[in-house]
């Protein structure tokens, strides 16, 4: 079976993930202790809130350090806030750095007429690499459940795997080698969403 490390910095929803994670077959440690980490097959880093309380808590649980040493030996996928600290640098709180693992950064949500920020609900999410296996049995345009303010905007925008309209077409979801990393939250979406997470722990790199 399985297991994954669920990262826990104080920063994310890690009930609502684990029941998930666990509902589709794999065994979860939820943990900040880099020696669990280590043993796991895979690792899943969540993320909620501000982005510099983010960072910090990372740091602070030294997380940073995994997260950096991790996406070169073995599958992670990371959610909302989690896919934005990959980028270099936040609009948020004034403007705040990220882990920098990818060059980009992180937008808020220009002011559109009839359209609420936070963008928040559902929305559908166009695979733009529908054969990758992340994707399997996920119909194109499904619906997935959004939660967010800003928005990641890549250097490279070959690692866009997937994207949605909210006024403007933007990254919904990145890879990168062993990376995965989505905006939506798949915990939230129901049958897409637990799909995406089997498709996760089927993974095989």
């Amino acid at each position: 079976m399985t297991r994954i490390a669920l990262l826990d910095y104080g920063m994310g929803n890690l009930h609502s993930a684990a029941k998930a994670l666990e509902y589709v077959g794999a065994t979860v440690d939820v943990t900040n202790d880099p020696k669990l980490v280590k043993k796991a097959d895979k690792i899943v880093f969540p993320g909620v809130g501000a982005m510099r309380d983010c960072i910090n808590g990372m740091q602070q649980a030294g997380i940073d350090d995994v997260i950096r040493k991790a996406v070169f030996n073995k599958p992670v996928m990371a959610i909302c806030v989690g896919m934005q600290a990959l980028m270099q640098h936040s609009e948020e709180n004034d403007g705040s750095d990220a882990l920098g693992i990818f060059a980009g950064v992180v937008k808020r949500f220009p002011n559109i007429e009839h359209l609420k920020v936070p963008h928040m609900g559902w929305n559908q999410v166009h695979q733009v690499q529908p054969d990758h296996p992340l994707w399997n049995n996920i119909t194109q345009d499904s619906r997935f459940y959004f939660v967010h303010s800003y928005y990641v905007e890549p250097q490279d925008p070959t690692i866009t795997t997937a994207t949605c309209d909210y006024g403007l077409n933007f990254c919904t979801a990145l890879l990168k080698d062993n990376l995965f990393a989505t905006q939506f939250h798949p915990e939230k979406s129901h049958i897409a969403g637990l799909q995406l997470l089997k498709n996760f722990v089927a993974w095989d790199i």
